[in-house]
């Protein structure tokens, strides 16, 4: 159990997770780069592109007949924002080999469409099909337009551009609306070019198979592939210390809406490894389980609030609170979050809130190893936050949380800025 790194050539790894809990195999090949204004738009639209047809299998009809043939494979595409970088993130699953009609080496044929998807698609002269470009760009849109439709979301996304500005972090992992119609073919053909030689290239693979034969074809087949050496992705954790907010920045925004989304970030302003798991324990104290301060007081007590919940993001050392409340009950509701704070700082809180916290913590962790993509989705944040540890290490880390590990999380912790979504 646990991951294997392997270097198959600078600008690309892969990662090597071998398991027999499952009978599939799951593949999951990323591109991640910087989060960049100008280009967050136009790489947003380079998966919907793809997976539109490749040099070999020329429609998306094609693609799916080929994964049918392969005893039903599924193919998936999106993008992520993992601290100031955006993930391109290109899945295929299918059955084991071991569990094939004749042995076939599926993992090896899956790899192999997958790799045609990202590194050898559709292009004539250079350039994308046009009739694709125009029929994605549509669907694109569609996507950034959908971001207001689940207010509670749409609310978190706000908080987050008004806390970094509109820069790294606080872009919108899909781009912008105002910059789709600008995107021609040429300027896109010459975006997918950059991204792959570009991007930090990591290949994850999840169940049963021969590790050097894997590798070996790996090798040969991204022999052509030479993304750039250097580094290029940006937030590896920082642990940086952040500046005292002298003035909680306060926006509300307006919306025909019944129901008020109140949503607080907050800063980790010492951030560092010695204090996450401390910040962990905090946050599930203070939002992140439904025994938390924030769902006693806040929704139970006061009867404030439908919903009320924190989420810690460890990359960029932030606590998000959000609620849905009665629009009439803003203040009220923002004072309440402040004294359960302000509880937090002071030490108002018992030995079984802390020890349901760690148990709370512990069992969602127990859990990763029990999906494939969960699992690599762990793995892609460590590689991301440059920060390795098992996940025996990982529990080991949680129950040695004390007391007093917890108050002086607290002590580091402010608001930055509170976002509320009215009618």
């Amino acid at each position: 159990m646990g991951e294997k790194q392997i270097l198959i050539k600078e600008g690309i790894k892969a990662h090597f997770i071998e398991t027999d809990l499952f009978k599939t195999n799951l593949i999951c090949v990323i591109l991640t780069t910087k989060l960049e204004r100008d280009n967050v738009t136009k790489n947003a639209l380079i998966p919907f592109l793809l997976r539109r047809g490749t040099n070999n299998l020329k429609t998306q009809t094609e693609i799916n007949k080929k994964l049918e043939e392969m005893y039903g494979a599924t193919y998936d595409c999106g993008i992520d924002k993992i601290g100031d970088n955006q993930a391109l993130k290109f899945f295929v699953e299918t059955i084991n080999d071991k569990y094939t009609l004749s042995k076939e080496n599926l993992l090896e044929e899956s790899l192999d469409v997958l790799f045609d998807i990202i590194f050898n698609p559709l292009m004539k002269d250079g350039k994308f099909n046009e009739e694709y470009l125009k029929i994605e760009k549509e669907n694109l849109k569609k996507v950034i337009e959908s971001k207001i439709d689940n207010k509670a979301v749409y609310a978190l996304n706000r908080c987050i551009e008004n806390m970094y500005d509109n820069k790294g972090f606080g872009i919108y992992k899909y781009g912008y609306l105002e910059d789709v119609d600008n995107i021609d073919n040429s300027s896109i053909s010459d975006s997918y070019k950059n991204l792959i030689n570009n991007s930090k290239i990591d290949i994850y693979i999840s169940g049963n198979f021969d590790e050097n034969k894997i590798k070996s074809f790996i090798e040969n087949k991204l022999s052509n592939i030479n993304p750039r050496k250097e580094d290029i992705i940006t937030n590896n954790f920082s642990t940086e210390s952040k500046q005292k907010v002298e003035n909680i920045k306060e926006i509300q925004e307006e919306m025909n809406i019944t129901q008020g989304k109140l949503v607080m970030g907050l800063d980790v302003l010492n951030p560092g490894k010695d204090i996450q798991d401390a910040v962990n324990v905090y946050n599930a104290i203070l939002g992140g389980s439904a025994n938390s301060f924030l769902f006693q007081n806040v929704r139970e007590k006061a009867g404030l609030a439908y919903t009320a919940r924190s989420t810690y993001n460890k990359m960029k050392s932030n606590i998000f609170i959000n609620c849905g409340i009665e629009i009439p009950n803003y203040e009220k509701a923002v004072n309440i979050i402040k004294e359960q704070l302000n509880n937090m700082k002071d030490g108002k809180f018992s030995d079984d809130d802390l020890e349901n916290a760690k148990r709370f913590i512990i069992a969602g962790i127990k859990t990763i190893e029990a999906e494939q993509d969960t699992e690599i989705v762990f793995y892609i944040g460590q590689e991301i936050a440059k920060q390795k540890i098992e996940i025996k290490d990982y529990i080991s880390n949680i129950e040695k949380i004390t007391r007093e590990d917890v108050i002086e999380a607290a002590q580091n912790i402010q608001i930055n800025t509170i976002f509320f979504l009215r009618g």
